[in-house]
């Protein structure tokens, strides 16, 4: 059975739906002919693709933050999901060291409401936690990180998501063995048309590309796993999906491209400008010693992923660095952004499936 045949029908709550990641999420579920209800706080971003991806009127779109107990449960009561993908989090490395407590209590506490009103429904039959591939205790030597590795992020944002690690693996053992299957999901750095986040590099190349401006790359030596946007969602809808079916498939999983889609940051800016043409360029910004501390290198290995479920990836770092740029054109011009949402949905669902 594929993908759009399961999760017809199927009852699914997305928490974080009004981000980058979830607005991609909802419109391929809704695309599904899924009974899809949101929780999140309004979008993180002005411009934000939630307002434009045409999801009105297709899904529930409840607002309220993960750290509101009685709204969540409030949410849970409405939705009655068969299906939870857990999204909504305090995202961004450098925002997590202006506001720690915050990055902590949404990442760590918001899971911790969550896996509490899954406990209290009784009707959930899969859940997923998305994390990052951040978690790990990176020691920064050149090996992949495996999923059996030590989980330690180093800033607040990676170690409050290795903390949500930890408290989902605790629910998972003692409330729902044998119950309902639980999974996380590690995914490397994602890229996509729509993402305004501040603080990112194909952000921040849309954003100077659109203004005529030169990017400023901040750490142009760092190295990342890149990867569009689908690449994880198609990961995440077929872990929930197996491990419905069978949920000794539960566990944890890295999702992220091979090393031909690992780059430097400033790599990634070349071909963002390669792909956009005439009219953009980079630049470093001047160096300060106060800048906060973020990896110099960092990768995925996804073996266990492609061993367990027959996932791996299908676009390409520049086939995915292409796609970013056309949807940008499309925004540029006031196109129709739910069309070319479809478009790029469909495209790489057909090129999967071969």
């Amino acid at each position: 059975m594929d993908l759009k045949s399961f999760y017809r029908g199927k009852r699914i709550l997305v928490t974080g739906h009004t981000g980058f990641k979830g607005s991609w999420l909802c419109r391929m579920l809704t695309g599904f002919g899924a009974d899809v209800t949101g929780f999140a706080l309004n979008p993180p971003t002005h411009p934000n693709l939630f307002d434009r991806a045409g999801l009105s009127g297709r899904m529930t779109d409840i607002r309220g933050s993960v750290c509101d107990f009685a709204a969540l449960s409030a949410a849970f009561a409405m939705a009655r999901p068969e299906i939870v993908i857990h999204l909504a989090a305090q995202p961004i490395v450098r925002e997590s060291y202006r506001m720690p407590r915050e990055t902590f209590e949404t990442n760590v506490m918001g899971t911790v409401n969550l896996l509490e009103c899954v406990r209290l429904d009784g009707g959930v039959k899969s859940l997923l936690n998305v994390t990052t591939d951040k978690v790990y205790l990176n020691r920064e030597d050149g090996v992949p990180c495996r999923e059996d590795d030590p989980l330690d992020g180093y800033d607040p944002y990676s170690n409050s998501k290795s903390c949500s690690e930890l408290v989902t693996h605790s629910y998972a053992a003692s409330f729902f063995r044998d119950v309902c299957p639980v999974s996380t999901a590690r995914a490397g750095n994602v890229i996509g048309g729509g993402d305004w986040a501040a603080d990112r590099i194909v952000p921040d190349c849309v954003r100077a590309a659109l203004q005529g401006k030169p990017v400023e790359v901040r750490n142009p030596g760092s190295v990342r796993p890149y990867q569009h946007v689908l690449e994880p969602l198609s990961a995440y809808l077929l872990i929930a999906m197996r491990q419905w079916w069978d949920p000794a498939l539960a566990g944890w999983y890295n999702v992220g491209p091979g090393a031909e889609g690992c780059a430097s940051t400033g790599e990634l800016a070349d071909l963002f400008g390669a792909a956009w043409g005439e009219g953009f360029a980079r630049v470093s910004p001047p160096q300060s010693g106060s800048a906060p501390h973020e990896a110099a290198f960092l990768r995925l290995d996804c073996e266990k992923i492609a061993r367990t479920l027959g996932w791996k990836p299908v676009w390409d770092i520049r086939r995915a660095v292409a796609e970013t740029c056309a949807f940008t054109r499309v925004w540029q011009a006031d196109g129709d952004i739910p069309a070319e949402m479809d478009r790029e949905i469909d495209t790489y669902l057909k090129e999967a499936a071969r």
